[in-house]
């Protein structure tokens, strides 16, 4: 093998083309119209599964004696009456709803390592949410004829048939496995840690198709079943029948390079496991990103479904309170024209979700020139860290003080909630002037929207220290879920009440 191996400049520009620019972009294109038929042929035996059973429910529903009734003529018997008030539309709907719910959950793509109750799992789900879609879609149609009950039955029916016949499938493939058909013979080059831990994995899921047939390794010491060093990989190979190669050394180019031209000139498959510190890379998915494969160590999950949920509660609450609260912004706004001159409103940048900023608005409650004397009052600041607060701060107004101490004056902030740069509950957002005094850990309390209320208002509101309030922060960030967002709404109303802002 080290006398047919070549450095890559020596290697000919057919050799050398798997090791190019190329190589994400081969594709086998056999495989691939096989992969492609095996998921059409799945498919075809979902809608044939969901027809038969829809079908048959519907008959069971309904009564097979209806349809050969001599008292009364077929269009009016009851199985006609029943067909024809849109069943076959709504069958063939619903078979293609479980179709798309299937290729939702990779029902069609699964790995085939997946055990057989996650499989169970995961169509479950498809034929819940596919039913669910017939129904709502049966329900703004404005046919109540369909029968709810043939719906729910042909449900549960799409459960057991498609779960069934794929562990029938499983089983099948399981029994041949153990009979030895259609087994690939398996050679694992790296007798480690990670070489072990692989066949031990093939022997334990048998239903792959896999059979152990030894290892090589580069420093071959006499242990069980290593046949031999890297080198001796065509004889090895040969004379155990070999069909396919796993590598699992630690990564050393020229050695996968001679392994590959090796394996091409024996027509072997050829994978490569890569050893990833000390086994991190193990169960790590790996995808496609521009074409090059990127191994995933490890993800931070962004709760879609929450946020979402959160964004429609933001949406739906800012819009109610904002109405509710008109009369109060109405007679506020009144009395700030009354007792100060200047505008009703105040508007200021602040800083929001990942440093972005945006007009933050509130009543006013200070001077026209508050804003200027800022710097001149930084001496008195009565919290520690970046945020600025005092207890008796001599730009507020007469009539400011008592729209803080019911925090109306943070009332135009829903108009931000609505428009998206706040949510109802979250970190305070701080003046700009604030964030550039911010420290790189106080950083992290940016990584979600700023909000009218938080954790801190509802628990440690009078507490000076920045750091209390960036502890409550990041428990609330770490710790966020639409049930604690529900819990520090409700506990923002009798804080408000007692009159606890300044």
């Amino acid at each position: 093998m080290a006398a047919e191996s070549a450095t890559p400049r020596e290697l000919s520009p057919e050799l050398w083309l798997p090791f190019s620019e190329g190589i994400p972009e081969r594709k086998d294109s056999a495989q691939n119209r096989g992969e492609l038929a095996r998921q059409v042929a799945y498919a075809g035996i979902d809608i044939a599964l969901v027809c038969v059973g829809s079908a048959t429910v519907f008959l069971l529903r309904f009564g097979l004696s209806n349809a050969f009734s001599h008292a009364a003529p077929p269009s009016v018997s009851l199985l006609g009456q029943a067909w024809s008030v849109g069943y076959p539309g709504f069958l063939l709907l619903y078979a293609g709803l479980v179709v798309l719910a299937c290729m939702s959950q990779d029902l069609y793509r699964t790995a085939r390592e997946q055990s057989a109750s996650q499989e169970t799992v995961n169509i479950l789900k498809a034929v819940g949410l596919a039913t669910a879609l017939l129904v709502l879609f049966i329900f703004t149609s404005g046919n109540k004829e369909i029968s709810r009950l043939v719906v729910v039955c042909s449900g549960v029916w799409n459960v057991a048939a498609l779960a069934g016949w794929r562990y029938t499938k499983r089983r099948q493939v399981l029994r041949r496995a153990k009979r030895g058909d259609g087994l690939s013979r398996v050679l694992i080059v790296g007798a480690g840690k990670c070489g072990r831990a692989l066949a031990a994995w093939f022997q334990e899921n048998q239903h792959l198709g896999y059979e152990v047939c030894g290892f090589l390794d580069a420093h071959p010491n006499g242990g069980e079943h290593v046949l031999g060093s890297v080198r001796d990989l065509r004889k090895v190979a040969l004379a155990q029948f070999a069909d396919r190669l796993f590598v699992t050394l630690p990564a050393d180019r020229e050695m996968v390079k001679e392994i590959f031209l090796e394996a091409r000139r024996l027509r072997l498959s050829l994978n490569v496991v890569p050893d990833l510190y000390d086994g991190l890379g193990w169960r790590a998915p790996v995808e496609m990103i521009g074409g090059f494969p990127v191994i995933e160590l490890h993800r931070e999950p962004i709760p879609a479904m929450g946020l979402a949920v959160k964004r429609v509660m933001d949406v739906i609450g800012s819009a109610m309170l904002l109405s509710l609260a008109a009369p109060m912004l109405a007679f506020a706004a009144v009395w700030i024209r009354c007792d100060s001159r200047g505008p009703v409103f105040y508007s200021a940048l602040r800083v929001g979700r990942k440093g972005r900023k945006f007009r933050c608005y509130k009543l006013r409650t200070m001077v026209a020139e508050a804003d200027a004397q800022k710097d001149k009052l930084r001496e008195t600041n009565e919290r520690s860290g970046p945020f600025f607060k005092m207890e008796n701060d001599p730009r507020v107004t007469r009539c400011g003080r008592w729209l803080r101490k019911f925090s109306v004056d943070e009332l135009p902030q829903l108009l931000n909630v609505f428009l998206g740069d706040m949510s109802l509950v979250g970190p305070r957002p701080h003046p700009v002037d604030d964030f550039e005094r911010y420290t790189l850990e106080h950083l992290r309390r940016l990584d979600v929207k700023p909000g009218v209320t938080g954790l801190w208002q509802v628990t440690a509101r009078r507490d000076p220290s920045f750091d209390t309030n960036m502890v409550l922060d990041l428990e609330y960030i770490e710790n966020w879920s639409v049930p604690l967002d529900l819990k520090i709404v409700l506990k923002t109303v009798p804080a408000v009440f007692r009159g606890g802002g300044n």
